[in-house]
């Protein structure tokens, strides 16, 4: 009888442990079908911060999608179909490609890109990444498989503009930790520089400093939201890191971070910097906030990068 009531107990705290995995999993990784956006509606991120900037990220988006464009399609490695967007600056360009952050889409997150890159003499493809905009995909990997998928999208311009033509690969938050990670991995020597603005050292840390924020037990809720990544979306959060990939990439890496970041910490993109074997610049944008680095400074922001740019000699 006994046995019978421990495994009983047993079947109990399993099934508990499951349930609990899967509400973190739901929470933190899962993301749901996406509603396109009316020709009048503007996707604006939520937060106090970003209230100084809305007439000019509306403004962007305004005239992004005014501007000539083609919408592009790749297949990722596991067969996700995934959608960017193509800004021509000149035909023989440097291309940047550019992935946005954690629950965001290319066009909320990186419409001033554009202007920025046009600013530098470079065309652009704004990527919707896995679970994001416009591409398919329901789980949220924080970089792990979304590394992957940069590659793909590597692949794609490669073959489409040839082998001389020089790439840039960048993202913001989320998508600054894709492509920390991707030059992690055997780049071709056509991608040139990598461009991480306000990207985090690891997905473990940013979780724990989430968690923190919100007052929550560390110890107790990371475990689940693991777990939860493991047994239902089928990847594990601490496979690699960003720190681990750019103490590996030869490829010259910038971080910009704004210094007064609440969310993800600026001090992330500082050991960042420091662990970095490759050429490197620091890039410190006084007052700006998380995604904010460039409508805080546009200025100072494509300053800092043609300085860089100069400095790699592409």
């Amino acid at each position: 009888m006994l046995i019978q009531y421990l495994l009983i107990a047993l079947g109990v705290l399993v099934f508990l442990v499951l349930i609990a995995a899967f509400v973190c999993f739901y929470i933190v990784f899962y993301s749901k079908q996406r509603r396109p956006l009316g020709p009048d509606e503007y996707n604006i991120p939520p937060g106090s911060v970003y209230e100084a900037y809305r007439d000019d990220m509306i403004g962007w988006m305004k005239q992004i999608r005014r501007m000539p464009h083609e919408n592009i399609e790749i297949k990722s490695y596991d067969g996700l179909t995934l959608r960017g967007t193509y800004y021509e600056y000149a035909p023989d360009a440097t291309v940047e490609l550019l992935f946005h952050g954690y629950r965001g889409s290319a066009e909320r997150d990186l419409c001033g890109g554009i202007e920025r890159c046009f600013a530098l003499g470079r065309s652009v493809i704004i990527i919707d990444q896995r679970a994001g905009g416009k591409s398919d995909g329901h789980v949220i990997t924080f970089g792990i498989r979304e590394r992957y998928d940069c590659l793909s999208w590597i692949d794609y311009a490669t073959e489409r503009f040839g082998k001389d033509r020089k790439l840039v690969i960048g993202g913001v938050s989320m998508g600054a930790a894709t492509v920390m990670m991707a030059a992690g991995e055997d780049l071709p020597d056509n991608v040139v520089c990598v461009m991480a603005d306000c990207g985090y050292s690891s997905a473990k840390d940013i979780l724990h400093t989430v968690i923190r924020q919100m007052k929550l037990p560390v110890k107790l809720l990371y475990p689940f939201i693991r777990l939860g990544g493991l047994l239902y979306g089928g990847f594990d959060i601490e496979e690699t890191s960003p720190m681990e990939a750019v103490q590996k990439a030869r490829v010259p890496i910038v971080f910009i971070h704004g210094d007064t970041d609440d969310f993800v910490p600026y001090d992330m993109s500082v050991k960042l910097h420091e662990a970095c074997t490759s050429q490197k610049k620091m890039v410190t944008i006084t007052g700006a906030g998380h995604g904010l680095a460039f409508p805080a400074d546009r200025e100072g922001y494509v300053e800092a990068l043609r300085e860089f740019e100069e400095e790699c000699g592409f």
